[in-house]
């Protein structure tokens, strides 16, 4: 991102504020593209991680296809101009009328339990095909929050309920075309793939007339400098080399699917803040910024490690801040981090923010959500207008 001014950017655009780089998602993209182009590979962009009109047509252009979790998700896609064909929606814990509305989009549709399934199949019979969602009890992830397919996991049906699920299946006349697998986010080894792989391939066996096997995402970025993300060209040439001959045993070529969120558009992302304030206290120096974690709320959730720089002073001394936000709880984005010397007005840059940042924020606390600005070919293009206070208002009806 070094060909833009960001110091610049916060003046011009205000502060807080997100910013996002195309030449990153397309060097992402074409990164997958190149490790997985030894097999039919297709890569179904998860939108829930950044779902701005802009970053799904980016992603479009480029070829991608999309993973949604909501119907609306699904019309945004559409807007974008994604086919339905193009689009997955593996929803959870949702009504059945969720999935009938998807149905009448036209979409993949993926599902994660037996009780819906079965609704499904004497709604529909085999004039729809699914996708099945499986839990395979593998327990991967960088965080517990975001491991989902361990035992305890609200995702999937267990493959020890196969029997059942065959059941539903042959009873309903349900046409499966595919089988779906994620066990996780943040996902550092390889292995966790290639055992999660093997399980569909034994699941797969048992159905005639699959189209393809999705093995959702879970891939890891580096959060620190120098830190650790998955081996994605060693896992092309592994996973690639076993589809490739679970094709051959099963006679026919299927197409693998993965679901890359924020493999794509973490490290894009930059969220930019400017300093309110310098508090010294008898332990702690504290650096207060103008956002919290109504805009970026990684940090507390997840104890999720951001990066942050000083834009503002990058030649000053080093020195130990704890950043904290303008939140009325506590509200800590980094504790004891090393910063060239912070004064008040500074800008900090908190790194890899592209996903669940804005995706995730609030209005708590009353105080508007981010603008946010795509990088796109050497300009500098608002892609989503800073709220106001009318737009906090806009949907309350008072009646006293």
């Amino acid at each position: 991102m070094s060909e833009y001014n960001f110091p610049e950017l916060a003046q011009k655009y205000g502060t807080p504020l997100y910013l996002y780089d195309s030449a990153v998602i397309r060097r992402q993209y074409e990164r997958l593209s190149q490790a997985f182009s030894g097999t039919r590979a297709r890569f179904m962009y998860a939108c829930k991680a950044l779902t701005n009109l802009n970053i799904l047509k980016l992603l479009h252009s480029m070829g991608s296809g999309l993973d949604t979790v909501s119907v609306n998700e699904v019309e945004l896609g559409l807007k974008a101009g994604f086919k339905p064909k193009d689009i997955i929606f593996t929803p959870n814990c949702v009504s059945i009328e969720e999935i009938a509305s998807a149905v009448a989009l036209g979409v993949n549709i993926n599902i994660d339990n037996i009780s819906i399934l079965e609704q499904f199949g004497h709604r529909y019979g085999n004039s729809v095909p699914v996708c099945v969602r499986l839990n395979p009890h593998i327990m991967a992830g960088g965080n517990y929050k975001i491991s989902t397919g361990h035992i305890d996991s609200k995702f999937g049906i267990s493959i020890y309920q196969m029997r059942h699920l065959e059941r539903v299946i042959k009873s309903t006349g349900i046409r499966v075309q595919g089988l779906h697998m994620h066990t996780g986010s943040e996902i550092l080894d390889v292995e966790v793939f290639l055992r999660g792989v093997e399980i569909l391939y034994d699941v797969a066996s048992k159905f005639d007339d699959l189209k393809f096997l999705d093995l959702g995402s879970g891939f890891k970025v580096p959060y620190e400098p120098g830190g650790h993300s998955t081996n994605i060209e060693s896992l092309g040439r592994e996973l690639s080399g076993s589809f490739n001959e679970f094709c051959r045993q099963y006679g026919r070529d299927l197409e693998l699917w993965f679901e890359p969120g924020k493999f794509l558009v973490s490290e894009a992302g930059t969220f930019l803040t400017k300093v309110n304030v310098i508090k010294t206290t008898t332990a702690t120096v504290f650096a207060g910024v103008d956002s919290g974690f109504n805009h970026l709320i990684r940090p507390m959730m997840y104890d999720a490690y951001h990066h942050i720089e000083n834009l503002s002073n990058p030649e000053g001394i080093d020195r130990i801040y704890t950043v904290v936000g303008n939140i009325c709880e506590t509200d800590t984005f980094g504790w004891d981090r090393s910063l060239k010397e912070v004064r008040e007005g500074d800008i900090l840059a908190f790194r890899n923010a592209g996903a669940y940042g804005m995706e995730m924020a609030s209005n708590y606390n009353s105080r508007p959500r981010p603008a946010e600005v795509l990088l796109h070919e050497g300009q500098d293009h608002l892609i989503r207008k800073r709220e106001s206070l009318e737009d906090l208002l806009k949907n309350q009806v008072v009646v006293l």
